[in-house]
This record gives C-alpha cells, sequence and structure tokens, in this order.
C-alpha cells in the first residue's frame, strides 16, 4: 500500500458499512451451511466413513471458513493496514496464511472431484427394486438436495419411476432424474470452485503487481477484463441456483461476490493513490 494509510483514519464511508454488512450476512450464511452439512451427512455418511468422507461432507463448512479467511487477509493488506504496519515479516505471514487457505479449497475440489466421479459411473438396481424394500436399511431417499427418511408409509410416495440408483456409499436412494440433477449439481460446484481459484489468482497477481507500484500495461487489463468475465460466471450460476430451486445458495453466491468486490474497490482506491503519488512525484521540481 501507499500513503493510503490514511484512507481509514477518517472512519468509515458508505462502503465500508456496507462491506460491513455483507461480512456479516456472510457469517450469518455459514452457520446455516454448517448446519446443513451436519444434516445431510446424517443422511449421507449414516453408515459411517473415513476421515476424508467426513471432511468431504463437510466441504462446503471447511470451504467458508478458508474464504472467512482469505477476505479477512486481503481486506488487511488492500485496505486496513498502512505501509508501517505491513512490515516485511507481517506480509510473509499473511501470503503464507493465504497459502494456507488455498490448500483448504484445494480440499474443496478434491471433493467436488471425488462426488463428480463417484456420480459418474453409478449402476442402476436389479430390474424391480424399490425404496420400500430399504425402509429397514437406514437408507434415505434423495432428489435435489432434498432427503427424506424412507418408512413404510413414504416409500410408496417419493417417486414414480420404476429404475433406482445407490449414491453416497449406498446411503442415499434417488431415480433417474434425482441422479441426473445431482450430476449437475455437483458440476456447478466443481465450475464454481475452478472459477473462484481463478479470481482468487487473479486478486494475489494485483495485490503483488501493486505491491510493486505497477498499475499498468496489459497484464494489468488482461487481470481486470478476466474477473468481469469470471465473476460473470458467477453470476450464472447464481442464477442457475434459484433456477434449481436453491435459492440460499443463490444468496450466498451474491454475497461472496459482494465481499470479494469490495476487495476490488479497495484495490481501486489503492491503485487511485499510486497514480497520484507518481504524478505528484513526476510535477516536484528536481532539487
Amino acid at each position: 500500500m501507499t500513503e493510503a494509510s490514511t484512507r481509514n483514519v477518517q472512519g468509515p464511508d458508505l462502503r465500508q458499512w456496507i462491506k460491513i454488512v455483507v461480512y456479516t450476512l456472510l457469517i450469518a450464511n455459514w452457520g446455516y451451511y454448517f448446519w446443513d452439512d451436519w444434516q445431510i451427512a446424517n443422511h449421507t455418511l449414516r453408515n459411517g466413513g473415513t476421515f476424508l468422507d467426513w471432511t468431504a461432507a463437510f466441504a462446503v463448512s471447511i470451504d467458508e471458513l478458508a474464504w472467512f479467511a482469505l477476505l479477512l487477509l486481503f481486506e488487511l493488506e488492500t485496505y486496513a493496514l498502512s505501509d508501517e504496519a505491513l512490515t516485511r515479516s507481517r506480509t510473509l505471514l499473511m501470503h503464507g496464511a493465504r497459502l494456507l487457505c488455498y490448500l483448504f479449497l484445494a480440499h474443496t475440489m478434491y471433493a467436488y472431484t471425488v462426488a463428480a466421479g463417484d456420480l459418474h459411473g453409478v449402476p442402476p438396481l436389479p430390474e424391480g427394486s424399490h425404496p420400500c424394500e430399504m425402509t429397514e436399511q437406514e437408507v434415505s431417499f434423495g432428489s435435489n438436495l432434498a432427503y427424506t427418511d424412507l418408512d413404510a408409509q413414504n416409500c410408496h410416495t417419493v417417486s414414480t419411476d420404476t429404475v433406482f440408483f445407490l449414491i453416497e456409499d449406498g446411503s442415499i436412494v434417488t431415480d433417474t432424474q434425482g441422479l441426473i440433477t445431482e450430476r449437475r449439481l455437483v458440476w456447478v460446484d466443481l465450475a464454481e470452485a475452478c472459477v473462484w481459484l481463478l479470481i482468487l489468482l487473479a486478486i494475489e497477481v494485483q495485490v503483488r503487481l501493486q505491491d510493486r507500484s505497477i498499475v499498468k500495461g496489459p497484464l494489468v487489463k488482461t487481470l481486470g477484463y478476466g474477473k468481469l468475465i469470471l465473476y460473470g460466471s458467477l453470476w450464472a450460476a447464481a442464477a442457475y441456483w434459484v433456477y434449481g430451486g436453491h435459492y440460499v445458495y443463490a444468496w450466498d453466491e451474491a454475497l461472496w461476490i459482494l465481499g470479494f468486490t469490495a476487495i476490488g474497490m479497495n484495490m481501486s482506491d489503492w491503485k487511485k493513490e499510486i497514480t497520484e503519488a507518481e504524478a505528484s512525484a513526476s510535477s516536484s521540481p528536481a532539487l
């Protein structure tokens, strides 16, 4: 950062209050996702699982924690901390912490990739199989991320299909449309994770460049346009969540986009300060 350490001494402006609201809503959303992951794990891992199975079941919650840490670290480096506070050791510490967060996000990529692979070659159950045969086997019926504990009363009403599949290591039974939906959802999750990692890469490079007072050039322009395209694809994903009836996921997507757009605003202010400092230096008379 440049002398812009003074930008926050007069108290938060409207944009900063908006950031506070967005960050608070994101924390509330994390609580919801942790509860949602827990509820789903009660179905998908009711027969037990390995440590990696459990971490995969809580991939969203772990993912969100890593994102919070990244958001905080970028906020500190691009807005909250002054040049004087950003010593070399502290900067290296923040960069190391961000690397650790990226490893957690890599775990999320792993979880989604495994889930996509598991759903790719699921064979149908033997002809004539029906969910009513599984009411005593601790198997739930799942479709579009909604899960129902099977019993003698509801097993006839969960689906009118005649072809069924066991997924999630045999703890979930679904029909043809349910399997198609599960595959689509996991691919959307994986695509989203890839896009977000690319956005993080772009922000990381921009921060490193502006640390060196580099605010112009083909690379800077490419990063700017690239982020616009990537954010556009995330808005498309949010629209897909709405289409699928997952309004909380769409809401969460929008909040995270706004959260990192706020980091983009910090970067723009920082860029402006660098430009003004360079203009001032070039216009100062030589001694």
